[in-house]
């Protein structure tokens, strides 16, 4: 299978780890982190706030745009991009759109909030600060996101699990082309 496939979901939801294991699982897949391309700006970088600054909404653009080319390529070259990062809200419908690549596919990761926030505690790094909560970002996500592809409550299931569900249900993750 070639293709995109994109992981979402708020902090902690775990896209990484499942992204990882649903590349891991493929025979030619690569894993595209989008948060890579945020580290990649040296000086000048600005976070997203809930405030919604420009200039970080801009650089948040700019590497949804990356992910997308980057993705995009891999899959010109015979991959399956994984693409993993946190698109939420209105926006994810305007993101998804920036992948050439079909067939398309989409998987937002929705665990509850209690289950994010004892996630969030045991990592060593930390998502939330900023002016963001547990709460407001899944409210965002739960409220706000377009309900596009696959939405999965992964609040009680390992990550194997989660994507032994996602390859089983690939189907239904797809986006229209």
């Amino acid at each position: 299978m070639t293709g995109v496939i994109i992981v979402t979901g708020a902090m902690a939801a775990g896209k990484s780890t499942v992204a990882q294991g649903i590349a891991e699982r493929l025979p030619r897949a690569a894993h595209v982190r989008g948060d890579a391309f945020r580290r990649m700006v040296v000086s000048g970088r600005r976070e997203m706030a809930p405030d919604l600054p420009a200039e970080a909404v801009a650089q948040l653009w700019l590497r949804y745009e990356l992910a997308a080319t980057v993705a995009d390529r891999y899959a010109r070259a015979g991959f399956t991009a994984v693409v993993q990062d946190i698109v939420i809200g209105p926006e994810l419908a305007r993101f998804v759109d920036l992948f050439a690549t079909r067939p398309r596919h989409l998987v937002v990761l929705a665990p509850r909030p209690d289950v994010l926030a004892t996630r969030e505690e045991g990592r060593p790094k930390t998502g939330y600060g900023g002016g963001w909560t547990v709460e407001a970002l899944d409210r965002e996500l739960r409220e706000r996101t377009p309900r596009l592809g696959l939405w999965l409550d992964t609040s009680d299931q390992t990550p194997d699990d989660t994507v032994t569900r996602i390859l089983a249900n690939l189907p239904a993750a797809r986006l229209p082309d």
